[in-house]
């Protein structure tokens, strides 16, 4: 199936579902309504000639200068056709994503990570729990406005003898980076030889 067979056959089974399809660098995504999600998600597994039938990943991305920030994908795998396809949809901090889990079971695990690492939320999700960072994390490290070093380190204390967190607490001289090559900073310098002209000694 071309990927021009595979816009006309998604036009066909989501019809007003599809919001925009884009086709880049041999890659075929398509943004549907947020609420819908499910539907297009079975739609598109059920529909004999595109046969959506694995869910392979959903991961979140994040575009903070948008309203809705937060992009979900599902990345889906026709074992069929040997086709891909990326379903998107938008969404923000506050607005939660209806589960797929009635649609692909193993979308638990992958809405548990989104909402770990972005913190997106999914309703009727049985067991939204955190499933990468560790107890007590606070914020969400893939967000864009998430420090690199984070706002906790855990360590352990040899005098208490157990581990302990504290604020993350970085001396300055740190954080003042010299990112110039001492190459650069050289100039007008005279390399050996160069005395005696382009040709070298008459």
């Amino acid at each position: 199936m071309t990927l021009e067979d595979m816009q006309n056959e998604t036009m066909r089974a989501l019809g007003t579902a599809v919001l925009q399809i884009t086709i880049d660098l041999g890659e075929f995504s398509v943004l549907v309504p947020r609420t819908r999600i499910a539907e297009v998600l079975e739609t598109l597994r059920d529909d004999p000639a595109l046969g959506m039938n694995q869910l392979m990943d959903v991961c979140g991305a994040d575009y903070p200068e948008r309203p809705e920030r937060f992009e979900v994908v599902y990345n889906l795998l026709s074992l069929v056709n040997n086709t891909r396809m990326r379903v998107k949809i938008q969404t923000d901090e506050r607005t939660p994503v209806p589960t797929v889990i009635s649609v692909f079971k193993s979308a638990g695990w992958f809405e548990r990570e989104a909402w770990d690492m972005f913190g997106i939320l999914f309703s009727d999700h049985p067991d939204l729990r955190r499933i990468l960072t560790d107890y007590g994390f606070e914020g969400h490290p893939l967000r864009r406005d998430f420090p690199l070093t984070g706002y906790v380190e855990v360590r352990y204390d040899p005098e208490q003898k157990r581990v302990v967190s504290e604020p993350v607490k970085l001396p300055q001289e740190y954080r003042n980076f010299d990112f110039m090559s001492p190459w650069e900073g050289m100039t007008n310098v005279q390399l050996q030889g160069e005395e005696e002209g382009p040709e070298g000694k008459e």
